[in-house]
């Protein structure tokens, strides 16, 4: 077995507080936070706030009853990819607190242990593997597994993350066309974390974020999710905030699961503008495991300050219906 890559999508490095004419120039990618001290600047928060989108929103009551998780079933097995990084740590810690079975593949196994604490192996296994390479991955990971969340992914400007050949073409390429081409062709369901702008690499502001290829390979990437005949889902995410929990164990990242919620938008079209938690693009993964209708789809999500739709797999089964309205 080989090694894996682990690291959290390609935006979610801090954004330095000073402000550049850059960003005078072109604001909207005051949306994204960059590795590159040339691009860097502070983050506005009502950027963009008047853009029309394609998008539905649900807010919850502050006086609303918490919404209950959702019904698992004792055949299901999942496969997160990417488990150490932002989004992948929260996806993880709510799936055991949910009694998933979970498999994961990690470059270095042993981060499992310090994330996530000693786990009963019949509901936690984590393998060596690395998606970079075509033999990188055990064929016996993929043994009984029948859904997979994806949500590797690296910087988008060169940063110490690229250390190891962790660039975006690796990353969000070769790492998940060699992933998708191993997977077992009775797979359920596998849900891929991308972003927003990939359609619009080649356009202003999109093609500064582009200049090292992320946006490009993240819209290979899930081009050939499409094409690979498995049922899939597409999560596109806008710029990350909330984490990532890096070295926490797994009571502090269930307890930011069980934060503040927020207000979620959800829309097509690669339109949406803006930020989301990493603790609703998770649970956007872990919902649309289950949505039947959600299979074949590529959302946009993003959220604002506000009550959300928590763990109520209704109210999201509204939002990504809403969206395909818009």
């Amino acid at each position: 077995m080989a090694s894996k890559i682990s690291v959290s999508p390609f935006w979610n490095l801090p954004i330095s507080t000073q402000k550049t004419q850059f960003y005078t120039q072109f604001p909207l990618l005051q949306q994204f936070p960059s590795s590159s001290r040339i691009f860097s600047s502070k983050l506005k928060s009502n950027s963009y706030k008047s853009i029309s989108v394609s998008a539905a929103v649900i807010e919850e009551s502050q006086t609303s009853p918490p919404s209950s998780p959702s019904p698992t079933s004792s055949s299901k097995l999942v496969l997160v990819v990417g488990g150490s990084g932002g989004v992948g740590q929260i996806v993880v810690a709510s799936l055991l607190n949910r009694n998933v079975k979970l498999r994961l593949i990690l470059r270095d196994p042993e981060k499992a242990t310090t994330l996530f604490g000693e786990q009963d192996e019949e509901k936690l296994q984590v393998w060596k593997g690395d998606t970079r390479s075509p033999t990188g991955i055990d064929p016996s990971v993929f043994e009984g597994v029948t859904h997979v969340i994806c949500c590797t992914g690296t910087t988008a400007f060169p940063s110490r993350r690229w250390d190891g050949d962790n660039t975006p073409e690796r990353v969000d390429w070769d790492g998940v066309r060699n992933l998708v081409s191993a997977l077992p062709k009775s797979l359920k369901r596998i849900v891929l974390v991308s972003s927003i702008g990939v359609t619009k690499f080649n356009e202003l502001p999109w093609s500064i974020m582009n200049l090292f290829g992320v946006l490009k390979y993240k819209k290979t990437g899930e081009d050939f999710v499409r094409n690979s005949g498995l049922p899939f889902t597409i999560i596109r995410a806008g710029r990350l905030t909330d984490g990532p929990y890096t070295s926490y164990d797994l009571n502090t990242l269930l307890q930011a699961t069980a934060g503040e919620r927020r207000a979620v938008l959800i829309g097509q079209g690669d339109k949406l503008v803006g930020e989301v938690s990493r603790l609703v693009v998770a649970e956007a993964c872990i919902q649309a495991l289950d949505i039947d209708f959600t299979e074949g789809q590529t959302y946009e999500v993003n959220s604002i300050p506000g009550d959300g739709p928590g763990t109520d797999t209704l109210k999201w089964q509204e939002l990504f219906r809403a969206s395909h309205s818009n």
